[in-house]
């Protein structure tokens, strides 16, 4: 039992007696925390049925509504960055898909255009910045509908040799944001 009593007779010590500093409350003021934000934003595919069923050459026109952005949380916080498309096509369609930025007054504030070849094509990924070292952040602040077009440019009887073949269009968002 006196070997229990030194024991905390020494560590009580060290504790009164440690070298510690004083709590500097004026550093919070410096503290800058910046979380880089991802998430996705369109997915969208067409099989080549769906292609070839269409008496248009419009295959697919849509609006999605979108604030996510727009949200004044986010809009007055964000400093900078990317959106990024991947294209696959799988079918035998040359194809032309056409992504629209609209604002609340469904005014056009940003556009970005795809050219696609029939298969065997390779994957097109694209990355769009935001902010200083890209387009201006205003586009991404007034977002609040993107409208997706694609035009079929090879008529309606041609069909792949691929197993189930299809047109797809996946984007996602990433940003920086200053929470403090």
């Amino acid at each position: 039992m006196k070997s229990f009593a030194v024991i905390y007779a020494i560590a009580a010590s060290l504790v009164f007696f440690s070298c510690t500093e004083p709590v500097d409350s004026a550093q919070v003021e410096d503290l800058s925390v910046t979380p880089t934000l991802e998430a996705s934003l369109l997915f969208v595919e067409a099989s080549e049925n769906v292609i070839n069923s269409s008496t248009d050459t419009n295959v697919f026109s849509n609006e999605f509504n979108f604030d996510a952005f727009s949200n004044e949380l986010f809009a007055e916080r964000v400093i900078d960055g990317s959106i990024t498309y991947v294209i696959t096509n799988t079918t035998s369609k040359d194809l032309e898909i056409e992504v629209e930025f609209l604002d609340a007054t469904l005014n056009l504030i940003d556009t970005e255009f795809f050219n696609i070849q029939a298969a065997p094509s390779t994957v097109i990924k694209r990355e769009i910045f935001y902010g200083p070292s890209g387009r201006n952040l205003d586009i991404i602040r007034n977002l609040t509908e993107i409208r997706v077009t694609a035009v079929n440019l090879s008529g309606t009887t041609s069909t792949s040799i691929e197993n189930d073949p299809l047109i797809k269009l996946q984007s996602s968002a990433k940003f920086r944001v200053r929470v403090r």
